[in-house]
């Protein structure tokens, strides 16, 4: 980086905005500057070049509920206890609305919520105000996938009365969000924009884009490696997945064009991420919920005051790691019982970076096919899978078996598992020494690990140096 950023003001008069641009299992190789060639988020990928982008962004937990809850309370998933989708997180934890609140901010969440337990029968009901997180202006729905259609945006206000909104769903929630930017000019505001798409449409198992879009790109459909090599239901499902996710990159560009125009670009940290990415099948009978970085990485990029000039961002970044960040770029003093941290430190000073993990833990706990743990460092990824057949109701087991192993090297697609290599046994234990330290920070009981069965490969051994990159 030629030039780092200059820290926000935030002094009364000048505390800068927040929008959190918030989509649904979008993988992060969507984006131009992780190589997709289809040009489908120049918004984003603009963002990412002028601002700050966390290249290895991660969420902690692969599925939309506890992925949410982790945003929201700064805490990982045996902490605020959101294991599966249905759960309400503890109540004694801090959540991000309460604390811009606290500060004297406008708060305003638009869209899909997920936290509010299973309500209404199905969860996909109004939210009532106690189970909304603290923000105090409301329109959206619990699970909106179950409430609304690509073009049949229905959600609920603060009344809890049923809204629908014109349009494509992507561009009804923009228009509600532009109109809450313009009504809130005078006062700073965080709000908290949580569509929809690019997951998919649940009773119709689809992922339907804008009119036309789907065409688009049929006939211009680049297909990431995995997906071109394991298949699942990439070729029924990739061009309506591309064209949602175009469909949200120019909603992206009318969000900034909006506070260009209003004069407040310059006075708005806006942050894009996403809960979790999408592998169509390949790696199980679903599209979420596993190890793999198709599953767990997601774009993201951070614009506005402490983050423009920021560059390329190379620790690895959390869900977690997003609450403290707006928090200290605001202000405002990061609650002691969230976990994440800031980057606003690392990002401005170009600070040692001897504090922050090598490593990102993820924790699966919402599949009785997957209950397990994952560390990835930018070279190894190490999984286990748990051995307890009452994991998925605890959260967690008392012993797991290891199941996966890949050198993102040379592997970045995680298409060799080499768990069961000898010569990677001592990678093996590397990244076992990692996992298990992780998990007891995190107040989990030292479980077992299990090794895989290793068989002769023929290949040389790892080294030392190898072993811990």
């Amino acid at each position: 980086m030629s030039q780092l950023p200059n820290k926000p003001d935030t002094s009364a008069n000048k505390r800068p905005n927040v929008i959190v641009f918030f989509t649904d299992q979008q993988r992060w190789d969507a984006a131009g500057v992780h190589g997709n060639p289809l040009n489908l988020m120049p918004n984003f990928d603009r963002m990412a070049t002028h601002g700050t982008h966390p290249a290895y962004a991660f969420t902690p937990a692969p599925v939309c509920g506890p992925a949410r809850a982790c945003m929201q309370t700064g805490t990982h998933i045996t902490t605020n206890e959101v294991y599966h989708n249905g759960p309400v997180p503890r109540a004694d934890l801090p959540r991000v609305a309460n604390c811009f609140n606290d500060a004297g901010y406008k708060t305003g969440y638009i869209g899909k919520w997920h936290l509010a337990g299973a309500n209404n029968g199905n969860g996909s009901g109004p939210v009532e105000e106690e189970l909304r997180g603290g923000y105090q202006y409301w329109l959206g729905a619990n699970g909106l996938e179950g409430v609304s259609d690509a073009y049949n945006c229905v959600m609920f206000d603060n009344d809890n009365k049923k809204v629908k909104l014109p349009g494509y769903r992507v561009d009804a929630q923009t228009d509600a969000a532009i109109r809450y930017i313009d009504n809130n000019q005078n006062d700073p505001f965080f709000l908290f924009l949580s569509y929809l798409e690019p997951h998919f449409q649940n009773h119709i198992d689809d992922y339907p884009p804008p009119t036309g879009y789907r065409e688009h790109y049929n006939a211009n459909n680049w297909v990431p490696p995995d997906l071109a090599a394991l298949g699942g239901t990439t070729q029924q499902h990739i061009a309506g997945y591309w064209g949602m996710i175009k469909r949200l990159d120019e909603a992206l560009g009318r969000l900034i064009d909006a506070l260009k125009s209003l004069d407040m670009l310059d006075n708005t940290i806006i942050l894009f991420t996403s809960d979790h990415g999408c592998h169509f099948k390949t790696r199980n009978g679903e599209y979420k919920r596993s190890c793999h970085d198709s599953s767990i990485r997601v774009p993201t990029a951070i614009t506005g005051p402490g983050f423009n000039g920021g560059g390329r961002f190379e620790n690895p970044f959390s869900l977690v790691d997003v609450a403290p960040t707006l928090l200290h770029a605001c202000g405002i003093d990061i609650p002691k019982q969230m976990e994440g941290r800031s980057a606003l430190k690392l990002i401005q000073e170009g600070a040692n970076a001897a504090n922050w993990p090598e490593e990102m833990f993820v924790q699966v706990c919402d599949d009785p096919s997957m209950i397990g743990r994952t560390v990835r460092t930018k070279r190894w990824k190490y999984s286990v899978t748990a051995t307890d057949a009452d994991a998925r109701i605890k959260g967690r087991s008392s012993g797991y078996v290891e199941t996966e192993l890949y050198d993102l090297e040379f592997d970045p697609y995680e298409l060799r598992n080499l768990v069961d290599q000898q010569c990677h046994e001592k990678v093996c234990n590397v990244m076992k020494d990692r996992m298990l330290k992780r998990m007891d920070a995190l107040g989990e009981d030292t479980p077992s690990i299990a090794p895989a069965k290793r068989v002769p490969s023929g290949q040389r051994a790892v080294t030392d140096a190898e072993a811990w990159m």
